[in-house]
């Protein structure tokens, strides 16, 4: 059985993640680990058998799909240069709304040019809760669905924190209110010189904060608060037919990176079986991105 050759772009948290899922589908091996240099030097040790690269892929041989694991504001940038090699992505874009259906558009034009396929948007959420969200809709077509999220850590926010100029380190728990209303609490180690205030007005009006409440606390260690574990309560309540009170409920508590990284892997095997282009998860069917004999998925599944 030929096996896919994929390779991992970024190797923090998600793209360990990632590495354990590739690790237990028996359809893919790993081709390589894509880093910046003193990274790669961090690394070496964790992963010793798998290649460690900067940039340059065609050391790496044939691949057929870069998983990136890297900051969702990265993902412009990024995916273009492994489409325009004829090789789909798969990322895990997180930010909601407007930029996500442009990224769609704009990387759909690339793939289609170069004969590749993009995944967009495949993570946790946007992604897995991303399809419970239609299926719920399905159930009930008129309603309201509330996602509250947490408490827990939000991988994405975290990131948005880190990349402020003055910020050593930093952690940011998202916390639910109900009724898909949130707080956020964000901890953050500053580097020296940097004054409290103007770190906390940065992130306050950082897209991905603007529209929450927001609490920033100054700590001197992180690495004590650091738990990957996060949750969602997705609940709609709404009309089916002409019967009303139709009340649905998904409830989840995971460990962030690992399930992430699961769904990016499986997303990686469904881009094989698409026509080029940028594909969101709900434009593809579910049994794509199951490893295994069609006949078997079913009859375990219907």
């Amino acid at each position: 059985m030929y096996k896919s050759r994929v390779i991992i772009v970024g190797f923090g948290h998600v793209g360990r993640g990632v590495l354990d899922a590739l690790y237990e589908s028996p359809d893919m091996e790993i081709a390589g680990i894509v880093e910046l240099p003193h990274n790669i030097k961090k690394i070496k040790e964790e992963v010793r058998n798998i290649p460690l690269i900067e940039n340059d892929i065609k050391k790496l041989g044939k691949i057929d799909v870069a998983i990136l694991a890297i900051s969702s504001r990265k993902v412009p940038e990024i995916a273009p240069i492994y489409l325009q090699q004829g090789i789909n992505t798969v990322d895990a874009y997180d930010i909601h709304g407007e930029s996500l259906i442009k990224l769609r558009e704009d990387l759909g034009d690339m793939a289609k040019k170069y004969k590749a396929v993009s995944i967009v948007a495949a993570g946790w959420d946007p992604g897995s809760d991303s399809m419970i969200r239609a299926i719920l809709e399905i159930n009930a077509p008129k309603g309201i669905t509330y996602v509250n999220y947490g408490p827990g850590m939000s991988l994405g926010h975290t990131v948005a924190v880190k990349s402020i100029e003055g910020i050593d380190d930093a952690i940011s728990l998202t916390i639910p209110k109900g009724v898909g209303m949130h707080r956020r609490l964000v901890y953050v180690k500053m580097k020296n010189g940097y004054d409290l205030e103007n770190i906390s007005n940065k992130i306050k009006n950082d897209s991905y904060f603007i529209h929450d409440e927001v609490h920033v606390v100054k700590v001197d260690n992180i690495g004590g608060l650091l738990d990957m574990g996060h949750a969602v309560k997705i609940e709609r309540k709404g009309v089916s037919g002409k019967t009303h009170n139709q009340r649905m409920e998904y409830t989840v508590s995971v460990n962030n990176p690992a399930v992430t990284g699961q769904v990016m892997v499986s997303a990686a095997r469904a881009s094989l079986k698409q026509k080029p282009g940028c594909y969101s998860v709900l434009e593809i069917p579910p049994i794509d991105f199951f490893y295994g004999e069609k006949q078997e998925i079913l009859s375990r599944l219907i």
